[in-house]
């Protein structure tokens, strides 16, 4: 048998060899190191080569604690199951169901549209226009929903704007490539071949140049759809799951800790979601060709007569919205009035409505559920007090703004297992004294500028994040950072949130995420192109979270001490302390 024949089977088994490889080359660690940490780690290290390779589904490999770590002896079952369903687990659903309601009724869509309307039609204001919007959106929707919601929409702009896709791609090529493409052009005598290309005098050449300038806005508009998609959902705890994550594995190796909650951390991320999405719209406009002087002066040429069109469209498919209907306006208000309490309930820098209860009694998870419970029994038609007296009035059922069989189907409930999984690995690694062993191992560490250590992590999870889930990545290395600053005496969080934000920032490869693969699977996009843009976008992510934590998130979470909540450290210890600027002084 040839050798690549035999490469090409292995390839189509690779999954399966994987799974059955893997626990016997990991084998030696459950001799070579203490009993109960070496046991954690096998399953920990299991779990993170499935997770990256997904030679299993993602949510079987988070249910592996389950059957792994009471048979190993790591944890008994009834503190493993519970892991699968904290509070932050109900947050999470809430957010979900709630964005399947928005869903349900179109009211992500007239969002959208009314957007594009109001910042006009130039490519870079639509660019700008499309950023703003799919990043709002993915605050509350997933990421993935956003970018299948707002690519049609842009792709129906880009046609008024450019005409047919084909056309423009044929246009791009050369004159001699076109020639060789068109049998009718090679039967032309040289002299008219490259004469005028189209009846409206221009040459071929400058067909060409429009053409090729018409290509990159078309590549700029799909590629920062999926882009402000990631980045909205840092904003919020329920954008992203990898916040989520963190909330739990606070709570998890941090039980007295209540820094972060929905308010605190929108008031945090929200300014910098804005400053990075901003950036990113600057570098993809420029990159893409949408920063130029049409910003500022208005032209009459074919590109006004394009812009004209794209308005038009706009106007149209809004207008075919029809006006708001109660069902949407009720939608709206509880939406609203869902982020509302959330951010009110105890947002650190004010009072928050959670003081009229019993503390700790009431948390984000018991606010979103409330709201959401709502959305089942509210009808979605105006109520009639006529229709009680009316006989003539149709005696059919009303209709609730949600179904439980819409909300059923909309759940992503396999990232639900996922979130448990990785709140069941922090248990283990807790529990089993792995993460203390971890700790032991990284005093080196210690001896990293604690702004420098941030700073390599973000930059570590963001690249490390581009070949596996953000949610995977962040399962896997939350609890090593946190027993990193636990021994260097450095504020959790400050190693922490960072590392979380830049687990979201996946912009180099199709692969890395969902809303990459639906951009790149149009076929207009190319992987140099993703790679070219997400290099800078990684950059500027990093650089703005190392900006965030160090200026207003060190008055925020109070970064310049060492907490009460997380765990004493020995300061007669040989560790070294990291050294973190002024405004970051030890206690």
């Amino acid at each position: 048998m040839e050798i690549s024949v035999l490469f090409r089977k292995l390839w189509c088994v690779r999954k399966q060899l994987i799974v059955f490889l893997t626990p016997l080359v990991l084998l030696p660690l459950l001799f070579g190191l203490p009993e109960k940490e070496g046991k954690c780690l096998y399953v920990v290290l299991l779990m993170a080569v499935f997770w990256c390779t997904e030679a299993l589904p993602l949510a079987v490999t988070a249910m592996l604690p389950v059957c792994l770590f009471p048979t190993m002896g790591i944890l008994p079952s009834k503190k493993v199951c519970p892991q699968y369903f904290l509070d932050t687990n109900f947050l999470f659903l809430s957010g979900l169901i709630m964005a399947s309601a928005i869903e349900e009724w179109g009211l992500h869509r007239r969002i959208a549209l009314k957007v594009l309307k109001i910042v006009g039609v130039k490519p870079a204001w639509l660019i700008l226009g499309m950023m703003l919007t799919a990043s709002f959106l993915s605050m509350w929707l997933s990421n993935t929903a956003t970018t299948a919601m707002m690519l049609p929409i842009a792709n129906a702009i880009l046609e008024s704007l450019f005409g047919d896709l084909e056309t423009l791609k044929r246009n791009c090529r050369s004159g001699e490539d076109r020639r060789r493409h068109d049998p009718i052009k090679r039967a032309l005598p040289p002299h008219r071949q490259d004469g005028a290309e189209q009846g409206d005098g221009r040459t071929a050449e400058e067909v060409r140049e429009e053409a090729q300038y018409q290509m990159q806005i078309w590549k700029g508009f799909l590629i920062c759809i999926p882009y402000a998609a990631s980045i909205g959902g840092t904003a919020t705890l329920t954008g992203t799951a990898p916040n989520l994550i963190l909330i739990g594995q606070l709570k998890s190796y941090f039980p007295e800790c209540d820094v972060i909650n929905f308010g605190s951390w929108f008031a945090f991320a929200l300014p910098l979601m804005l400053i990075f999405l901003f950036l990113g719209w600057l570098w993809i406009a420029f990159l893409y060709g949408g920063l130029n002087t049409r910003l500022c002066i208005k032209k009459q040429d074919r590109r006004a007569e394009a812009e004209v069109k794209a308005q038009a469209v706009i106007e149209d498919d809004y207008r075919k919205l029809g006006p708001v209907n109660f069902a949407e306006a009720s939608i709206a208000f509880f939406f609203v009035l869902f982020a509302v309490l959330l951010f009110t309930r105890d947002p650190k820098f004010v009072t928050g409505w959670s003081v009229f209860f019993p503390k700790g009694y009431v948390s984000d998870a018991v606010t979103g559920v409330i709201i959401v419970s709502i959305l089942f029994f509210f009808p979605s038609q105006k109520p009639s007090f006529s229709w009680w007296f009316n006989p003539q009035a149709s005696n059919s059922a009303y209709v609730p703004l949600l179904s439980w069989k819409k909300a059923q189907d909309s759940v992503p409930w396999n990232i639900i297992l996922l979130l448990g999984g990785g709140f069941a690995m922090a248990k283990g690694c807790e529990e089993s004294g792995l993460a203390s062993w971890i700790g032991g191992h990284l005093q080196p560490l210690a001896e990293v500028p604690a702004p420098a250590a941030a700073m390599l992590l973000t930059a570590f999870v963001a690249c490390f994040t581009e070949f596996a889930s953000n949610t995977a990545t962040i399962i896997i290395f939350l609890p090593v950072i946190a027993e990193l600053a636990i021994a260097a005496s450095v504020n959790p969080l400050y190693l922490m949130i960072p590392t979380t934000v830049g687990s979201s920032f996946a912009f180099m490869l199709p692969v890395s995420t969902p809303p990459n693969s639906i951009a790149f699977a149009s076929g207009h996009l190319l992987v140099k192109d993703m790679v070219k843009t997400g290099v800078v976008m990684n950059i500027l992510g990093v650089l703005c979270v190392s900006l965030a934590m160090n200026t207003w998130g060190v008055a925020m979470f109070d970064l310049n001490s060492y907490p009460e909540w997380a765990p004493p450290v020995n300061v007669s210890s040989t560790l070294v302390h990291m050294h973190i600027p002024a405004a970051i002084n030890k206690r």
